[in-house]
Order: C-alpha cells, then structure tokens, then sequence
C-alpha cells in the first residue's frame, strides 16, 4: 500500500511538472473570478419561486453554472490524463521504475490513483469555491451540493480506468482518449436516451436486446452526471443503484485487465 501511495504522489508530482496540474487550477480561478464578479456586481438577484428538481432556486442556481463547467473539467481531465500510462512505458521511464522495489500492479494503481487525485483536487477545488461564492452571496449553505464533486470524480474514475487499459495495450494515448470523449459525449446519452425514453417505440427485439447489452456492459456517464449528480445535489439521495454499481463493476473489470496485461508486457 505504501509504493501505490508513492506512486500516487509522485503522478500528482509528475502532472505539477507538466503543468497538468496549473493548468487547470488556472482554468479553475478564471472561472471562479467570473463568478465572484457576476454575484458581487449585481446588487439583487431574482430567484424564481416555481417548483424546481433541485429542491430550492439556490441549488438550481449553483447547478446551473456548475453543470456545464463539471462537463468541461471531464473532458479536460480525459485529455490531460491519457498520456499517464504511455509515457510511464517509454524506454528510459519504465526501465528505471522496473528497477525499483514496487510490483507492476503497484506502479499500474499508483499512476491510476495519480491520475484521480489530479481531476479531484481541481474539481474539489471548482465545486467548493463556486458554492462559497454563492452561498456568502444568499446566505444559504446547502452542503448537499458538494456531493457532486464525488460523482464527478466517479464518473473520471470510471472513464479513466479504460483509458489506462487502452493505454497498457498500445502504448499511446490518442486511442484511450478518443474512446473515452465517444462513450462520455455521443454513447452513453444515446444508450441511456434509449433506454429511458425511446425503449417503449422500439419493436425490434434484436435491438432492443443489443441496447440492453451495451447499455449495461459500459459505464452510465451519462447518468451519473445528470440524475444521480442532481439528487445528490439537492439532498434526496441516491434513488437507483444500478448506474453506480454497474459503472463500478465496469471499472474493476477494466482495471483488472489492465494489471493483467502489464504484468506480462516485456519491457
């Protein structure tokens, strides 16, 4: 446990080094100095008082900017984390890793968990400061709201143990990275559109089926960022399970590949 933690640690070293790390913490305060702005400008806000899925016009309010904002720190995220895995694999880097006295599987969860830490902290860092602004700015604290920092994070989690496997198998980064921004951007919305909305028209049994099939294989991004990130947000708890554990399975087995073929990689 102790190399994954330095393997952990030395990924969030690696990713300041890149500038990964400054990179989005100045994404980060442009937004939040945005934000401060627009609040601490306006001498009045008018919140509407009709009915509302987050509970309150406050969280709708915070939902609203942080929403879009949480997508692009994903899709950032996805981009600045795929060359973890391809760049530990160079000859030179992973010579010198080999040498030392960690196991595969530790160097493979360290850079894992490296990359995780990196997309927390930024996002941890978003998410509390956007909620203080606006919280200081209606005197309401709705901690609920800082729940979605996790399902975030779950959701990169997720999508980033593909692209460690996709980096192990190849060796690159542009293929992880690709199939990630499908499944994140165009995939997962259709599956679960397809599942939830469009299900009932659709007669053909061996569509249905290969829906089914895909939609439970992959991970529920789409899911995890909308409906389970809102009744986070507002307080109510998670109603359903199965985007979760389905997603979590998801990325187990993907880790679990990953280890397997990287303890037989010859380098």
């Amino acid at each position: 446990m102790k190399n994954i933690w330095i393997m952990t640690w030395y990924t969030l070293r690696e990713a300041m080094a890149r500038k990964v790390f400054m990179f989005f913490l100045i994404i980060s305060v442009l937004v939040l100095i945005v934000t401060g702005l627009i609040f601490g400008l306006s001498n009045s806000v008018t919140l509407g008082s009709g009915t509302n899925p987050f509970g309150n016009p406050i969280t709708m309010v915070e939902m609203v900017i942080i929403s879009p904002l949480a997508s692009l720190c994903l899709l950032l995220a996805i981009f600045s984390s795929s060359s973890f895995v391809p760049v530990m694999l160079e000859k030179g880097n992973i010579d010198l890793l080999l040498s030392k006295p960690v196991s595969r599987e530790q160097l493979l969860l360290g850079k894992y968990f490296g990359g995780i830490l990196v997309v927390f902290l930024n996002i941890a860092f978003l998410i509390v400061g956007v909620w203080l602004i606006i919280s200081m700015k209606f005197s309401f604290w709705d901690f609920y709201f800082l729940n979605i920092i996790f399902t975030i994070a779950f959701t990169f989690a997720v999508l980033y143990a593909l692209i460690v496997l996709l980096g192990v198998i190849t060796k690159g980064s542009t293929l992880g990275m690709m199939i990630a921004y499908f499944i994140f951007i165009i995939l997962s919305p259709l599956l679960y559109a397809a599942k939830d909305k469009f299900g009932v028209y659709i007669e053909n049994k061996f569509l249905k089926q290969t829906i089914d099939v895909f939609y439970y294989i992959l991970p529920k991004t789409s899911e995890l960022m909308s409906k389970v990130t809102t009744n986070l947000a507002s307080g109510k708890g998670i109603e359903d399970y199965q985007p979760i554990l389905t997603s979590f399975a998801f990325l187990i087995l993907t880790m679990g590949i990953a280890i397997s073929i990287f303890r037989k990689k010859d380098f």
